[in-house]
């Protein structure tokens, strides 16, 4: 991967200093766009054990407690307050609580676009009805301004006249517009109503009347990004070309002094995007803005964006991320650390910086059709992401630590899930990204079918000469056998691409942060309608292009035993230790489970590792056992009370 990258920046360097010595070369540097499309969650009915048990319980449990939490907190009052409806002061204690109501209507209309609810469809009306009251006539939405423009909810915010867009940095105004125009297009895309669609469609306007290098206008950049993004799914949809236009602007000018003063390097604002290399500052801002610079090389086919993204993506992989996919190491500015900075016990790894990554790692999949994305998307999903939700639904983690002492309050400051935080980010977040898991399963390009996720489903698919019915079956992740039914509407010749997951590749991560501490010998297994198929690898595919017939099976075994996985030694803290997984599944050691001596716990090298599935445990997991311990899967530990955790066991 790292060889085609630089023959493609190459490439991009000569076509940027116009040298016309290399003309033919020139012509053949491949265009930057969005040529693979992920297949629509309406069209994939998943019918998986492991995740379509979590994507209900967000549905049936927390999308409900979220919004019982929100109207405790006065989430829905600030709306009626600011239209004049409701009397009162400004309701909560950040300035960005709107969107945790934005994020709801978004997870609840992925599940609209899943399966037809009438109640559900009619609260979010109601919701919605809610947010149009707050806005105000000209567009503007952010209701602690409105309300009392000179007492934000947070003491932290600054107010000097009261003004809109006076604090940028950290007034929060374009991030609330962010999440809310992405929310609206979900829902738009959900139900075709247009009551929240045209509410983000006057917000939009007034930014792009607002924001520019105009004599009237507002010069300026987001501290928080997300409103990037959210412009260019409004782009896509109404073909306005003025909001891609405003994301660019808003890119652009990040690093400019000549636009406005700069937030520095915590807000990814020190240098312009496209001169950064390192993954630093806040990592949620970060990962949102990486997949807005992603958004803006792949619609405008822009070398110099896609230069910037993929440094930014060598770097977080190599050097920046955690073995359960998260990032972000410090609680310090919940921010990435130096280049090999992760520290297990104070590691923060935010839920949210965990979601962004994956959007991020989607778009570039998106781009290229590298399997490296998924790995990322993968080891997110199965450990770092899914590990911010407790079982019962109603609880989280905001941080992700890899270690715990019983003791140390990470969990803004507790040392187990909270049923809520002064700062619901990640609740509201993981209620808008699980119901849309579906949605990354399959890719197309033509007349290619990605298959990236392991999932049983059943899916309708529009390929170029012909549509089709897919139905996987599969127990991913307990085993990795998987058998998927092509059913064409006629007989077609198409390609399957099979994603081979990187831990079956013998591949932790891309790059040399993690590795394994030996290589499997056991080779992944393909047959084709019961017969033996011989295939090669690219870009971690398997590439199967034939003339498909009604009902042909394909059948896959990707072999599954205990790994140990070592850390690069330049990780001071992971140094003479092992973490264990099993198939994507990272393990950890939890107190409740070896309550003998847990600090002494180590693994030795000639230990035998045994798999056993325990229905009754955690609401079903395999557990790894050995002598000296019992390990669980990481996403699975602090649903049982306060107790000492590891990932990382010394070894012997």
């Amino acid at each position: 991967m790292k060889l085609t990258k630089t023959i493609l920046l190459i490439g991009f360097a000569l076509v940027l200093f116009n040298c016309k010595t290399y003309k033919k070369e020139i012509t053949e540097v491949p265009k930057i766009a969005y040529t693979i499309a992920p297949v629509n969650i309406q069209q994939v009915k998943l019918t998986d054990e492991f995740w379509l048990p979590i994507i209900k319980k967000v549905q049936e449990k927390t999308i409900e407690y979220a919004i019982q939490k929100c109207e405790e907190e006065g989430r829905m009052d600030n709306f009626l307050i600011a239209g004049k409806q409701k009397e009162g002061t400004v309701k909560g204690q950040m300035p960005f609580d709107d969107t945790d109501v934005y994020k709801i209507i978004e997870g609840a209309s992925n599940t609209l676009i899943s399966e037809p609810n009438p109640k559900l469809e009619k609260l979010l009306d109601s919701l919605i009805g809610i947010i149009k009251i707050g806005q105000e006539k000209d567009g503007y939405l952010t209701t602690w301004r409105t309300i009392n423009p000179a007492k934000p909810p947070a003491p932290w915010v600054p107010v000097i006249e009261g003004k809109r867009w006076e604090s940028l940095q950290i007034s929060h105004e374009l991030y609330n517009s962010g999440h809310m125009i992405e929310a609206a297009v979900v829902h738009f895309e959900a139900t075709g109503k247009r009551n929240f669609l045209d509410i983000a469609i006057k917000n939009a306007d007034l930014l792009v009347k607002t924001f520019g290098d105009g004599k009237d206008q507002v010069q300026g950049v987001p501290g928080h990004q997300i409103v990037e993004t959210g412009l260019v799914k409004l782009y896509q949809i109404t073909k306005n070309k003025a909001y891609l236009d405003l994301a660019k602007y808003f890119l652009d000018n990040r690093g400019n002094p000549n636009n406005h003063k700069l937030y520095g390097a915590y807000s990814q604002d020190d240098i312009p995007v496209i001169q950064q290399k390192e993954a630093v500052g806040h990592a949620v801002r970060a990962v949102y803005m990486y997949a807005g610079m992603t958004d803006i090389a792949a619609i405008e086919n822009n070398a110099e964006y896609y230069k910037a993204v993929n440094s930014l993506w060598e770097n977080v992989v190599n050097k920046k991320m955690y073995i359960t996919g998260g990032i972000g190491a410090k609680h310090d500015g919940e921010a990435f650390g130096e280049n090999y900075e992760l520290p297990n016990l104070t590691a923060y790894n935010e839920t949210c910086a965990a979601i962004g990554n994956v959007y991020w790692n989607h778009r570039l999949h998106n781009i290229s059709g590298n399997s490296d994305y998924f790995d990322v998307i993968e080891r997110s999903l199965y450990n770092g992401l899914i590990s911010g939700l407790s079982l019962d639904g109603k609880k989280f983690f905001y941080p992700n630590a890899l270690e715990s002492d019983g003791v140390y309050k990470f969990n803004r400051g507790e040392c187990t899930r909270q049923s809520w935080f002064d700062c619901s980010c990640c609740p509201t977040n993981l209620i808008r990204f699980i119901p849309s898991i579906p949605g990354l399963i399959y890719s197309t390009n033509k007349d290619v079918l990605y298959v990236n996720l392991y999932a049983s489903n059943t899916a309708n698919i529009a390929l170029d000469k012909t549509e089709l019915r897919i139905v996987q079956q599969t127990n991913y992740p307990w085993d990795g056998n998987v058998a998927i039914t092509v059913w064409p509407k006629k007989e077609s010749e198409f390609t399957v691409k099979l994603r081979i997951p990187g831990w079956a590749r013998n591949q932790v991560l891309p790059g040399d942060l993690y590795g394994y501490a030996t290589s499997a010998s056991a080779k992944v297994l393909l047959k084709i309608n019961g017969k033996p198929f011989e295939f090669k690898e690219d870009k971690g595919y398997i590439t199967i292009s034939r003339k498909w017939k009604k009902g042909e099976i394909i059948e896959m075994n990707l072999p599954m035993e205990v790994k140990k996985v070592v850390t690069n030694e330049k990780v001071e803290g992971n140094k003479g230790k092992v973490s264990l997984e099993y198939g994507p599944i990272v393990y950890a050691i939890e107190e409740i489970d070896n309550p003998t001596a847990f600090d002494k716990i180590t693994i030795d090298a000639n230990d035998t590792f045994k798999v056993t599935k325990e229905p009754t445990l955690l609401e079903g997991v395999n557990t790894i056992q050995t002598k000296n311990f019992k390990a669980i899967p990481y996403y699975s530990w602090s649903n049982r009370g306060v107790g000492k955790m590891k990932v990382w066991i010394p070894e012997k």
